[in-house]
């Protein structure tokens, strides 16, 4: 029986389509309907599905990722959120941390709160540090903020009570109440989308979940109808931002573990590919429309945290955006894709994004009525993109427009001619790429030198080898279906589900070894809860994790720890391990200091089966060129007639040198010159610098 299984990706341009029907791929872009994001969804269905002969009820399995919640935020355009806090303490969420990202910009504006203050409200009730309640909560004046929902046309409402990671109740009888007075409220607790200490991170996760809920909740019934009208019959999973597969149900409840959905199925297939091909460390680089994501992942196995931010605004400057508190892969993603604009500012300097002309009209090539110069521009001036193979034929590209574009925005106010300013637009947002890797390494403590890369998503093949060489990377991999790598990177993501919790304990003396594997037991049952919706009876793993710190510390560090029941001995391990990571990270431990956890976070997932390694390729034998293209030369400006050659005709042994375009229906990939491109076994473009 033929096994077909489907993944979706929603991006800020483009909505991605992979179908595995038995190891047998096919692929397609459709442009993202923003305005109703489920009719580009069931158009690429039935695209990708007459490509295969498939019919609806042919399909095992669909998995899903999506940008909606993430640029409902960052485009504030959310549903009207209100939040409930304990009386005396509705300005926590807009004094923040209390200091300033940027210490020397007298006009810097912190990002304003989803909820404006007038709609942050107060009621009677508090709960100590301990879990004890110490003033009960007021039942008639929560019920009586009814009236003032009603007026203010509210429709979500985020409950956020001080120390209700310790104890809920009030929370949950807040929920209870709110049921009874205004049953058409959608209602967020914080208690349940992040039950730890610091209520800033925990009221702004709380306020960014109500704020997208409804959004989310009425974009999955919608879709989960239409497509039952169609007859696909089979499961429907979302990807989280911690790379997992969850529940239709869960994704309603907790959307906002979709923010990073996307970027999250890029890291799986990165990590894929780096157990297939043998590389210990890798750089992962996904580019698309509208953002570049860049993820380290080492032996196997990208960084997780809890904890990121959405919206940056100043410059992308930490703290200039909006603290979320939930499980994601650690990477850092700006706004550089192939639709990222570029403009001269005042100082006759040329930006590249962090703006996107997106799907709507998207490039000025695309003849959509955009007039802004982008990336995608830049490409087609400098000969990179064919206009007759982009997205498989079904966009024509204009080039004339493109370069209309770009002479309007960077050429003449600098006095460029079309090349150079098309270049200059090219060499802008590969520097910006390439600052964001090394600061995005230096933080974690990490080396780029001596990493593979693995390049995907529709813009980074064009911009992988240039990159590369920036970093100092001699290794470039491009996996086959790079294009829509994402989508591809959900069909290997684990059904998973992770808990987090906040328990202080010390280790020390008055370690209390029974008490925690209890509070691991509790942990562990709700995650399977969540897990065996989607994956029954299935052999499942366990991960651990403890956010330590040194006593009188205010930062911690995540640390994993060994998943199993501890005894009174295990304390002196847990801080060994502790301190192994923190001088990972920070260089030196210090002696004597007692170390605490503040959180423990434990995931479960179901098992990845085992990867194959890449078979050996035939001997070197030279590819046949389908053609040949203008291109320019990034170091000259001057154009030579370069090879192109087909993807689709490439198998392993085939062996290229650069310069030279490798074109397929998703994406191109550029061979650089000083570069040579050779296909292993498993039909990845393996691109060597200095023809190694």
């Amino acid at each position: 029986m033929t096994s077909a299984r489907l993944a979706v990706d929603i991006g800020g341009t483009f909505t991605d389509f992979a179908l595995d029907i038995d190891g047998k791929w096919h692929s397609r872009k459709v442009l993202t309907t923003s305005s109703a994001p489920e009719a580009g969804v069931l158009a690429g269905i039935d695209l990708v599905l007459g490509d295969a002969g498939l019919k609806p009820a042919d399909l095992s399995l669909i998995i899903h990722g999506t940008t909606l919640a993430t640029n409902s935020i960052i485009e504030r355009k959310g549903a009207r959120t209100a939040l409930i806090v304990t009386e005396g303490f509705r300005d926590s969420i807009e004094m923040a941390y209390e200091n300033r990202f940027e210490q020397y910009d007298i006009f810097m504006d912190k990002p304003p709160p989803l909820v404006p203050r007038h709609l942050r409200l107060g009621v009677p009730e508090r709960i100590d540090a301990r879990g004890k309640v110490v003033q009960a909560l007021d039942e008639t004046a929560l019920a009586g903020l009814a009236t003032v929902l009603r007026r203010e046309r509210i429709s979500s409402v985020a409950v956020g009570f001080l120390h209700s990671y310790a104890n809920d109740v009030h929370e949950r009888r807040a929920r209870e109440v709110f049921q009874r007075v205004a049953p058409e409220l959608s209602i967020t607790l914080s208690s349940e989308v992040c039950p730890e200490m610091r209520e800033y991170e925990r009221w702004s996760t709380a306020c960014a979940n109500a704020y997208v809920q409804p959004l989310m909740a009425g974009y999955l019934q919608r879709l989960e109808s239409q497509l039952q009208q169609r007859g696909f019959n089979c499961p429907l999973f979302l990807i989280t931002s911690a790379g997992g597969l969850t529940t239709v149900e869960t994704a309603r409840r907790f959307p906002i573990r979709l923010v990073e959905s996307g970027p999250a199925g890029g890291a799986i297939l990165a990590t894929r590919i780096a157990t297939q091909c043998g590389f210990d460390n890798i750089v992962s680089f996904d580019m698309g429309g509208t953002t570049a994501k860049i993820c380290l992942i080492d032996q196997g196995r990208p960084q997780y945290s809890r904890s990121f931010e959405v919206a940056r605004q100043y410059r992308f400057m930490k703290g200039s955006g909006i603290p979320i508190r939930v499980p994601v892969i650690e990477m850092v993603e700006i706004g550089a894709g192939g639709g990222s604009i570029a403009a001269v500012d005042e100082l006759d300097r040329i930006h590249v994004g962090p703006e996107s002309a997106g799907s709507e009209p998207g490039p000025a090539c695309y003849g959509r009525n955009g007039t802004q110069a982008t990336v995608t521009d830049a490409d087609v001036q400098l000969g990179r993109i064919r206009p007759d193979r982009f997205a498989g034929g079904s966009i024509t590209l204009h080039a004339d427009r493109a370069k209309t574009a770009i002479a309007a925005a960077i050429g003449n106010p600098l006095g460029l001619d079309d090349t150079r300013a098309a270049l200059a637009i090219s060499e802008v947002v590969e520097e910006n790429m390439a600052n964001a890797a090394r600061v995005h390494a230096v933080e974690r403590g990490k080396e780029l030198t001596g990493r593979a890369m693995v390049a995907f998503g529709g813009a980074a093949p064009l911009h992988a080898a240039r990159l590369a060489e920036k970093l100092d990377i001699s290794t470039v991999v491009v996996p086959t279906g790079a294009g829509v790598g994402s989508a591809v990177g959900f069909l290997m993501a684990p059904v998973s589900f992770e808990v987090v919790r906040s328990r202080y304990v010390q280790l020390n003396d008055s370690f209390d070894a029974a008490a925690i594997n209890e509070f691991r037991r509790e942990m562990r049952a709700e995650a399977e809860a969540v897990i065996r919706r989607g994956a029954p009876g299935v052999p499942l793993v366990e991960t651990w994790t403890a956010d330590m710190r040194y006593r009188g510390q205010g930062h911690d560090v995540t640390v994993t720890i060994p998943a199993k029941a501890l005894n009174a001995g295990d304390r002196a391990e847990l801080a060994q391990l502790f301190e192994a990571q923190y001088v990972v990270q920070f260089g030196r431990s210090i002696p004597g200091l007692e170390v605490e956890v503040l959180s423990w976070a434990l995931r479960l997932a179901t098992v990845d089966p085992p990867v194959p390694p890449c078979p050996a390729a035939p001997p070197d034998r030279a590819a046949d060129a389908v053609g040949h293209a203008e291109v320019a030369d990034q170091a000259t400006g001057l154009y030579h007639k370069v090879p192109i050659y087909a993807r689709a005709d490439l198998a392993p042994g085939h062996m290229l040198q650069g310069p030279a375009l490798i074109v397929e229906d998703e994406t191109t990939t550029l061979v650089l010159g000083g570069f040579t491109a050779r296909i292993n076994g498993l039909g990845y473009i393996v691109m060597t610098r200095g023809g190694q």
